[in-house]
């Protein structure tokens, strides 16, 4: 089983981080569903950003915590070295 760690950017431009093991799942319920992430409910519609692939939840749940600890600017720069 794969597990992803994704950034989404909301419709405010602000980002949201979090980890799947079904990225396509997960986005439509980020934007359709009621069940979606209440930040993202309230911020529709977002659009998939960045992603990054890992064999094990724990690796994916690592580099999520990482990821939330930076600062928007460290988050762009890292967004911009993804492309």
């Amino acid at each position: 089983m794969k597990f992803y760690v994704y950034i989404l950017k909301c419709s405010d431009n602000t980002y949201y981080v979090g980890c799947t093991n079904n990225l396509e799942k997960r986005l439509i319920a980020h934007n359709s569903l009621k069940s979606g992430a209440h930040y993202t409910k309230i911020r529709r519609p977002v659009s998939l950003i960045y992603k990054q692939e890992f064999k094990t939840l724990l690796s994916a749940r690592g580099r999520e915590a990482e990821i939330k600890r930076l600062k928007r600017d460290q988050k762009e720069l890292l967004l911009k070295d993804h492309i």
